[in-house]
């Protein structure tokens, strides 16, 4: 005579049959995943072009604290945030830094505040898009991002942009006539201390907060070097370009 089956003996018999399914979901998963990467359809990102040229500097703070471009063409490349004294050499990112036309002072006599403008290229739709800023609290050792303009074409509405960094902040300066020293009044100065993150939506500390400034003149800051905008040497050509068909 037959034995009944048991409903533990039946229980398992499932347990078993499930286990052999999502074996086989997972084999096929893996395979087919592993031919997805094999195939045309997958596109790995590409990595810069490795040129050889010689870095440029494109501004320079004082003696030992500069942004150089390296590995570039035409001035488009990989930037650095450089302090020889400390031995700091921080990348920022490729391409956009060295597409912002309009001014910048620092001005932190310590050392401690570095903020660095970039601009989009290329021209965006109706709507405009960002451009950041990134600013370190810490040397220039880490530096973290705000956007601080939107525009249709960010490269040359960035030429109406002032960025000057002092000791306890930095002001965003929008101004329609530069050349003729006439504000809109759209003067911001953000503050600036140890670990402050924009993008976190902590409060400040007491006491610490934004000003709008109206009407209200601004300090006398300079770079000590004296420069106030990026240069870019755009004649210079890396010897080793792709060769194209």
């Amino acid at each position: 005579m037959k034995a009944t089956t048991t409903l533990k003996e039946k229980m398992m018999n499932v347990l078993k049959t499930i286990s052999a399914v999502l074996l086989a979901i997972g084999v096929t998963a893996c395979v087919n995943q592993e031919a997805y990467y094999r195939s045309d359809q997958y596109r790995k990102p590409a990595l810069p072009p490795q040129y050889d040229v010689a870095p440029q500097v494109i501004y320079n703070i004082d003696n030992n604290r500069f942004i150089s471009l390296e590995n570039y063409d035409q001035c488009y490349g990989d930037t650095y945030y450089n302090n020889l004294k400390e031995n700091i050499h921080t990348k920022l990112g490729r391409g956009g830094i060295e597409y912002y036309r309009g001014r910048l002072i620092i001005d932190d006599p310590s050392g401690t505040n570095v903020v660095i403008p970039s601009a989009r290229p290329g021209p965006c739709g109706n709507r405009g898009c960002d451009s950041s800023l990134i600013y370190s609290t810490d040397g220039g050792r880490t530096f973290k991002g705000k956007v601080y303009m939107n525009g249709q074409t960010p490269s040359v509405d960035s030429e109406n942009y002032s960025i000057l960094v002092a000791k306890d902040g930095f002001y965003v300066v929008k101004t329609l006539e530069y050349a003729k020293g006439k504000f809109d009044n759209d003067v911001t100065k953000y503050p600036l201390y140890p670990g402050i993150d924009f993008d976190d939506r902590k409060p400040y500390p007491p006491g610490v907060h934004d000003e709008y400034l109206s009407n209200k003149p601004l300090p006398p800051l300079r770079t000590p070097s004296g420069q106030d905008r990026f240069t870019c040497d755009a004649s210079i050509r890396p010897s080793n370009l792709p060769k194209t068909k």
